[in-house]
């Protein structure tokens, strides 16, 4: 194996810093490290990476900028369904795991690369997205994950990479990070347990703001298009609004879920955009949508969320249930007021020429404009018929019980 090409995911963590020694030291391996951003790194930080790649010794480090295609082909369709694993985690790694294996893979294809690595353990969900997607577009070329083979903790890689004269911020090193423009995830040894919470130093962002201010989101077609009165590109919108929401302290949570291989796991996160888009584009669509659309969506998004979460992008189911998802986005469009305070954020309002919940038909507990009581009266009738029947016929049954 000596000499011979493995293109590493590389993030510039603990994991994948061990995974470049050893690779290079142990394996006798050519390491083509690759950072693939999905909108969480800065400048400075993705240079930072490549100058820690290049200090630990890789062939050659690249950096690939997927965040754009992460938001188009992914995100968007996150917003469209409002999902919420749980009804609590945005999936913000989940789903940028995926863009990601699919652009290593692309670039193992391209220079010709004769294995593949990533950094997952063996007891968590990421070594099942990044596998899923390399088997499928690359499944002539090896995998090799030295965390899960060697089913190490992060005490010894730490101790490994001290031995090899590596220096790195090692209480920093304690909690997992990983950033994309879809949320941040945090783990560490409280995330282990079922009853411990993150303390508030393990978030990136801390809080920087009191009081409250209202700010307002404007939707185009289902799409985050404005704050504030400002046009951005969704991409910039949420940027924006991350930084605006962050410095309140919003979006941290723990998320716990059932993992692709059956055991429960823990996650906490930090996701201030995320959250205050999908609730803020959560209500406007329950003014602008019919009750059907809304309950069939809610379905759709649903089974659509549990696939990306398990890696299962590439289906081509995930493309059908995306056209239904972009089709039912075309009246939700307008601005929600949100109010953002320390830690928690309350939707105030919707405004939208596409509003169902319009005075001329009437106002709901007061006022009714398009029909008249006796209207309403034949109606329940004809709406009782068929219950009427089965309880005359069943003498009652149920209330007798």
């Amino acid at each position: 194996m000596e000499n011979k090409k493995i293109v590493l995911a590389f993030s510039g963590g603990l994991d994948t810093s061990y995974c470049v020694k050893y690779l290079t030291h142990d394996m006798k391996l050519e390491v083509h490290s690759v950072l693939v951003n999905t909108g969480g790194f800065s400048p400075e930080e993705v240079q930072q990476i490549e100058q820690r790649a290049t200090a630990l010794g890789v062939h050659e480090h690249k950096t690939i900028d997927v965040t754009n295609d992460f938001y188009r082909q992914g995100v968007r369709f996150l917003v469209y369904g409002n999902i919420l694993k749980n009804n609590t985690y945005p999936l913000s790694v989940s789903a940028e795991r995926v863009f990601q294996a699919i652009a290593i893979a692309d670039y193992a294809k391209e220079i010709g690369s004769d294995f593949i690595a990533h950094g997952s353990t063996g007891a968590g969900n990421d070594q099942v997205r990044f596998d899923l997607v390399f088997n499928i577009l690359v499944p002539n070329v090896e995998i090799i994950t030295p965390i899960r083979d060697q089913q190490l903790s992060r005490e010894q890689e730490i101790e490994y990479l001290k031995s090899h004269g590596v220096e790195m911020n090692w209480e920093k090193a304690k909690y997992s990070i990983n950033k994309g423009l879809w949320g941040t995830s945090v783990g560490g040894a409280e995330t282990l347990t079922s009853h411990q919470s993150l303390p508030g130093s393990a978030y990136p962002s801390p809080l920087e703001k009191e009081g409250a201010e209202k700010i307002t989101l404007h939707f185009e077609q289902g799409e985050l298009v404005g704050l504030k009165g400002i046009e951005y590109s969704p991409v910039e919108a949420i940027r924006v609004l991350e930084n605006v929401a962050s410095s309140y302290a919003i979006g941290r949570d723990i998320h716990t879920g059932d993992t692709i291989i059956g055991i429960k796991g823990r996650v906490g996160f930090e996701a201030s955009a995320p959250l205050v888009i999908i609730k803020a584009h959560h209500t406007l669509e329950k003014h602008v949508l019919t009750k059907w659309q809304q309950y069939w969506k809610d379905q759709l998004a649903e089974w659509y969320g549990m696939l990306m979460h398990e890696g299962q992008y590439l289906d081509p189911v995930m493309r059908n249930i995306e056209k239904f998802l972009e089709d039912t986005q075309a009246n939700v469009t307008g601005t929600v007021e949100v109010e953002l305070a320390p830690y928690r954020f309350n939707i105030v309002g919707v405004k939208s020429d596409y509003d169902l919940m319009n005075s001329k038909f009437g106002d709901y507990g007061e006022m009714n404009n398009a029909w008249t009581g006796k209207d309403v009266k034949g109606f329940t009738k004809i709406l009782a018929n068929q219950t009427k029947i089965h309880h005359s016929v069943n003498h009652n049954q149920l209330l007798e019980k």
